[in-house]
């Protein structure tokens, strides 16, 4: 049965006791609104581990003034029953004021660098330094032996994994391939923002990508063309907004003019109210 924790020191000491007894700990971090994809991540820790936890919590520090921070979907008793579903072991749930004692004044803080300074960094600067700062805490408060995140936030996971390296923490980093519906929408929390019409149009993305890859395949390395034919496609399949269309290496997050090693194509489109993002990895 799932065990809702609202307690820091009592998760810790939990974690601590199965340290002790010789149980591995995988740990899926989460800001709730739990879907299937986020089902997926929990399914893989528990095949990989004895304990498996999650948490729920809507981090501040990666909020930017005006974005959706009071209105990021909140849902924790429908969260614990989407986690019990899959024999989560522990539904981690804090509060903002213990995670936070002192949000208006955040004494120590980390700051993310290069790979923070292209993407979704240029876009919401700071926000990957509060991505790190809540993860390196939930890090220490659990002490997994393995930590689970999805690739549909690629620059994201390639971040922590940089942090993880950087601050010896003795956890693996496990990424999960994104999980789509059946139409090709990568799942996201922020789904739910989607009007009737725009969801119709949301697998565009997805398929713009799949049209990319396909180029690549025929022999295509110039990212222009590849970026081109992106815009295009999602112009005329969508009433977004195009908000990025990207070709960097992975992880080190490099731009690449011609596409020589390993990269990610990274796009975003604005619909009225929801901002998706999605992107496939090209070896």
């Amino acid at each position: 049965m799932t065990k809702l924790i609202t307690d820091i020191k009592e998760m810790q000491a939990l974690m601590n006791q199965y340290k002790l007894d010789g149980k591995t700990i995988g740990f899926v971090p989460t800001m709730g609104a739990l879907h299937f994809g986020h089902q997926t991540l929990m399914k893989k820790a528990k095949a990989e581990n004895d304990i498996v936890a999650i948490s729920v919590f809507v981090n501040p520090t990666q909020f930017l003034p005006g974005e959706d921070f009071e209105s990021y979907p909140r849902q924790i008793d429908k969260d614990v029953m989407t986690a019990s579903a899959v024999d989560v072991d522990y539904v981690f749930h804090p509060s903002v004021e213990d995670m936070y004692p002192d949000l208006d004044r955040l004494p120590i803080t980390l700051k993310v660098h290069e790979q923070a300074e292209v993407l979704e960094g240029v876009k919401r600067p700071g926000h990957f330094d509060g991505v790190v700062m809540v993860v390196n805490k939930l890090f220490n408060i659990v002490k997994p032996n393995k930590a689970y995140f999805g690739k549909k936030d690629a620059q994201q996971l390639a971040i922590i994994e940089t942090m993880v390296e950087n601050f010896n923490h003795d956890i693996e980093i496990c990424g999960v391939d994104i999980v789509r519906q059946a139409d090709g929408l990568a799942e996201s929390s922020r789904n739910v923002y989607l009007t009737e019409s725009e969801r119709l149009e949301a697998p565009a993305l997805y398929q713009s990508l799949q049209l990319a890859k396909s180029l690549f395949d025929q022999g295509e390395r110039r990212s222009a063309i590849l970026i081109d034919t992106i815009e295009k496609y999602l112009t005329e399949h969508t009433s977004g907004k195009i908000d990025e269309v990207e070709i960097y290496t992975y992880p080190s997050l490099k731009k690449a003019a011609t596409i020589e090693e390993q990269v990610f194509i990274s796009i975003a489109v604005k619909f009225s109210k929801a901002r998706l993002i999605d992107n496939i990895i090209i070896k």
